[in-house]
């Protein structure tokens, strides 16, 4: 016998080394309790074959899997969530979690190696709630039962859940459990997956889940949250956070950075809505052109003008001259204050510096553009004075038209005292003498003042030559028809 041991060639102990070490490496020292995420290689009639990463396949009970309705949801391919319940050199067993009929020797294993089982919570209870598990009361305590604070304890009530084993005391009659330690373990595990895979400018989707003055923080992946500082949030300017988000929230938002925290272990992640959103400059020559009339929001006021947000991030300057053709402006906030919404028309437009000149004026539009075929000499209209001067009156004809009624054609109306008692914003009756509408001037006279002239030029004299007979053949006349 021992011949034929030392006569064993090199070979069959390479052979035998190699199937020892095949075996003793079969499950990978898979533990039990491990969590493994695995991919379904086969679905038999009665148990689901998943690939552990290991050389050893995994074996989980199909009936663990099958939905409410009674089928199995699942395919070859599918990844799943499971524990490791028992292992040996050809397989192992997975399971969903510790459940069924079963007793306090089954509990105990649980506990004793960490095993996940399955509770169903049947009433809340004073302190946390009370869980059925495999037949036997255990109690979760309310702190125990999620990651954050449970504001409303009913709606887990008759919920099923795994839980783990926190305390197993007197043969069972007293079982401690926590649902809040899987979840913790699921979190880290999909944080650090997260966190590994993070790349420098990647866009992910996230939901606001908290708003603090200076911005609001998004959460990428359970576990992983990034602050969106309020210069993030939006092209647009932002005096606080909610005028952009709200709690709940779906965002792009695009990864800035990653730094240490604060604490040992922990990092800061800066994100950004606007930068996923795109530079909206680039896309502005097919929104904004020259001569168009849109639309803006008054965003602030300086002394030379008010800006005026045309679109997100896009932003152009009304400047004080270009704001009204009706008066003259002294500060922006006589015609807006931020907040309004006004249109404007596009003067200018320079890409490459990012300028934008507006006008509220234009958009508007000139009300000098047909003044002569408005008013035209001869014409008598009506009007308000707008403010006296030495040299006369300024009587506003219309928004935006002036016209100046001199000194020397008042004191030439037999109405002169009435004239000169106006105040400002009083009604006047003005005739038109002439219109400039190159140099926006208009000069008035008073009805009859301009008879007056009429007369004269009729009787081929002047206003020197004519004026004392003119005034006594009006005179006459004016008595004459009282008379009649």
């Amino acid at each position: 016998m021992n011949d034929d041991f030392e006569n064993e060639s090199p070979e069959e102990e390479s052979f035998a080394d190699l199937f020892e070490s095949y075996s003793a490496g079969m499950n990978d020292n898979k533990r039990v309790g491990d969590r493994i995420r695995g991919r379904i290689i086969t679905i038999g009639t009665n148990s689901v074959f998943v690939d552990t990463g290991t050389k050893a396949d995994g074996v989980v009970e199909k009936s663990e899997l099958l939905n409410e309705d009674g089928g199995l949801s699942l395919a070859e391919g599918d990844e799943l969530d499971l524990y490791v319940v028992a292992a040996d050199e050809s397989e192992i067993r997975l399971s969903k979690a510790i459940s069924g009929i079963g007793g306090a020797t089954m509990l105990r294993e649980a506990w004793e190696q960490r095993i996940p089982v399955e509770g169903k919570v049947m009433a809340v209870i004073k302190g946390g709630f009370q869980v059925e598990v495999i037949k036997q009361r255990a109690f979760c305590p309310i702190s125990q039962m999620d990651l954050t604070y449970v504001e409303d304890p009913e709606i887990y009530v008759g919920q099923t859940f795994p839980f783990i084993i926190k305390r197993f005391e007197e043969r069972g009659r007293n079982i401690v459990i926590s649902r809040r330690d899987i979840l913790q373990k699921e979190m880290e595990a999909s944080r650090e997956a997260f966190m590994a895979q993070l790349d420098e400018e990647a866009v992910f989707e996230g939901t606001v889940v908290r708003i603090m003055p200076f911005g609001a923080f998004v959460a990428l992946a359970p576990g992983v949250e990034g602050l969106v500082h309020i210069s993030e949030l939006s092209w647009s300017r932002l005096d606080t956070p909610e005028q952009a988000v709200k709690v709940g929230d779906r965002l792009q938002v695009k990864l800035l950075g990653i730094k240490d925290g604060d604490k040992p272990g922990t990092k800061k992640i800066s994100l950004s809505v606007k930068q996923a959103m795109g530079d909206p400059w680039t896309d502005a020559p097919n929104r904004v052109r020259v001569g168009d009339k849109m639309m803006g929001k008054v965003t602030r006021c300086a002394n030379f003008g008010a800006f005026i947000e045309l679109f997100p991030g896009i932003e152009g300057l009304v400047h004080i001259s270009e704001m009204s053709y009706t008066r003259r402006v002294m500060r922006p906030e006589e015609v807006v204050v931020p907040g309004d919404e006004i249109m404007v028309m596009v003067k200018e437009f320079d890409l490459d510096r990012k300028r934008i000149s507006l006008s509220i004026k234009d958009a508007e539009g000139d009300p000098w553009a047909d003044i002569e075929e408005k008013f035209k000499p001869g014409k008598t209209v009506q009007g308000r004075v707008e403010k006296k001067e030495g040299f006369g009156i300024f009587v506003n004809l219309a928004p935006g038209i002036t016209g100046l009624l001199p000194k020397s054609k008042m004191a030439a109306s037999e109405k002169a005292a009435q004239i000169e008692a106006l105040k400002p914003g009083a009604a006047i009756t003005v005739s038109i003498d002439g219109v400039n509408a190159r140099e926006r001037k208009i000069s008035l006279g008073t009805g009859d003042a301009a008879e007056d002239q009429g007369w004269q030029e009729f009787a081929g004299g002047t206003a020197d030559t004519m004026g004392s007979l003119g005034d006594q053949l009006k005179k006459a006349l004016s008595q004459q028809k009282k008379g009649g």
